[in-house]
């Protein structure tokens, strides 16, 4: 393993290698609101649903995804471009979840079923765990970037069982 890879001494990024950081971002983004274009985001249905006191405005969604997205493609530019063991492994990871994450608005949205949007989350959640690890093993700042992704997704969780315990 080579210490670039392990964070602090990575070479300075070259024109090039901001724009690659920049067309990771954008496909990150791009993939991941993609369901939501396709789906939508639940309207009238979602209006219906009894929500916990600690339900965010909708307003919160669209800006936390645009955030995370942005770290996610940040981190995986990062690992994507390191020289380390592990680093197949993560990728995998981070393709596997990343699934996951879009399966999610479909299977909630989509199907207008809380029940099917907590059984995508669950797994999502351990896979959004171990990608977190994994990448730290690669980069340690790919690691730190998915912190925030790992709280939403806990708080997505979260938010989910209340919702499923509220209209299950």
């Amino acid at each position: 393993m080579t210490t670039a890879s392990r964070g602090t001494d990575s070479p300075p990024a070259t024109g090039r290698a901001a724009l690659q950081a920049v067309g990771f971002v954008v496909l990150v983004n791009a993939v991941g609101a993609a369901p939501s274009v396709v789906f939508g985001t639940g309207g009238e249905w979602l209006r219906g649903l009894d929500k916990p006191g600690f339900y965010p405005p909708q307003l919160a969604f669209p800006i936390a995804w645009t955030a995370l997205f942005t770290l996610l493609g940040i981190a995986l530019w990062l690992v994507w471009r390191a020289d380390a063991d592990g680093r197949t492994l993560a990728l995998w990871l981070f393709a596997v979840q990343f699934l996951f994450n879009v399966a999610w608005t479909p299977a909630f949205f989509g199907l207008e079923s809380v029940t099917a949007g907590l059984a995508v989350i669950i797994p999502l959640w351990f896979l959004v765990v171990a990608t977190t690890v994994a990448f730290a093993r690669v980069d340690r700042r790919a690691g730190a970037l998915l912190v925030p992704y790992l709280l939403w997704i806990t708080f997505a969780l979260a938010l989910s069982i209340s919702l499923w315990r509220l209209n299950g």
